[in-house]
């Protein structure tokens, strides 16, 4: 009998992209590396410039706390933290600010979009920003800065799936693979029905942002085809049921990814050949922000490889520095780097679709969780 444990609301389609393995936003990552969190203000604050400060805003444990204290000691600057729970709650004390209070912020690319357009957000001085050109163009350009006016990237989350090549003879290089009748009730995919509906979409061809709704519907179609190799529908720690066995495969969230193979190495990743989805956090600062030049020099530093490389370790999260690529450790490199043959035209970023198209998913969406129950 299967077990279904999902009954996924309609979550910010990012938001889904990037959450880790609470199933919640970026800010669930709990760290992949060693070295305690940023939940409190740096440590070596005494070090810092009486008038030198920088308000940091964002979720808990984005950073290393060492990242932290070695930016204080450098540069004098004080690092005070303020942790949110989720992106709307960001954007409500935001605009309560009129884009006041912090310095810097990082959230996900479609909250960013509403800042943004909300007047919240100041343009980036780039000429303070020496370490600009380490940001991966991949993840620049998209719907949300299409000019790259405002934001630098801090991290990509990428669906991705996982195969455990003990359990099954099925060898998976793509998303339909998925579909094979050797993965029999065998599969677990997260509760992101846009993610989910995109791998249909994908292996017909079709962009993740597509509006048309006939086109949506035939996805739903196909995807009924999967049911029988569903077991799980879940968007908490579908790593565990990957690594107990449960599950010879699944798709999921890039932190989980994560947590899989820090467990057993031996797991596979697969970039599936028909290309993948994906979402971005990024750093901004407020409109008003209190220490602007502050706020250049902390995304400058971050921008270094090596500082880099700290904290995408950390978090657990894709490189988006090419620089700090080469330096992440072996352990990590295989899911916190994309490939190098994994070119721009195979990464499409899931962004927010029309209603009436946004509707149509949900109604695939709900037909399919039936269909696996």
């Amino acid at each position: 009998m299967k077990r279904m444990i999902s009954a996924i609301s309609a979550l910010s389609l990012t938001l889904g992209l990037l959450a880790g393995c609470s199933g919640t936003s970026a800010s669930s990552s709990s760290g992949t590396a060693s070295g305690s969190t940023a939940s409190t203000a740096s440590s070596a604050s005494a070090t810092a410039t009486a008038d030198r400060e920088l308000n940091l805003f964002t979720w808990e444990n984005m950073f290393p706390q060492e990242v932290l204290d070695a930016f204080t000691q450098e540069t004098g600057i004080r690092v005070n933290f303020t942790a949110f729970d989720t992106d709307e709650t960001m954007l409500a004390k935001l605009a309560a600010a009129k884009g006041g209070d912090y310095d810097v912020v990082i959230a996900d690319d479609y909250i960013i979009e509403a800042a943004i357009s909300e007047g919240l957000v100041q343009e980036l001085d780039k000429e303070k920003l020496t370490n600009l050109g380490n940001v991966n163009p991949l993840f620049q350009g998209q719907f949300f800065d299409p000019e790259n006016a405002y934001t630098v990237p801090y991290g990509s989350g990428v669906q991705t799936i996982v195969y455990d090549p003990t359990l099954t003879d099925v060898e998976i290089t793509s998303y339909a693979d998925l579909w094979d009748a050797g993965l029999a009730d065998s599969l677990a995919v997260i509760g992101n029905y846009r993610v989910v509906n995109g791998m249909a979409l994908k292996v017909m061809g079709e962009s993740y942002n597509t509006t048309d709704t006939a086109t949506i519907a035939k996805a739903g179609e196909k995807l009924l085809e999967l049911a029988p190799n569903i077991r799980l529908i879940k968007d908490s720690n579908v790593q565990d049921d990957l690594l107990s066995g449960e599950v010879s495969a699944a798709v999921m969230y890039t932190s989980q990814v994560t947590l899989a193979c820090m467990a057993n190495p031996d797991l596979k990743v697969v970039y599936p050949t028909e290309g993948l989805g994906f979402g971005i956090m990024a750093q901004f600062i407020p409109s008003a922000a209190p220490h602007p030049d502050e706020a250049h020099e902390f995304i400058n530093y971050i921008l270094r490889p090596e500082v880099a490389k700290q904290c995408f370790e950390y978090i657990g999260y894709y490189s988006t520095n090419k620089e700090a690529d080469a330096l992440i450790s072996e352990e990590y490199r295989p899911f916190l780097t994309l490939p190098e043959d994994f070119t721009a035209d195979k990464m499409e970023m899931i962004q927010n679709i029309t209603p009436e198209a946004d509707e149509e998913h949900v109604r695939v969406w709900t037909e399919f969780k039936a269909a696996c129950e």
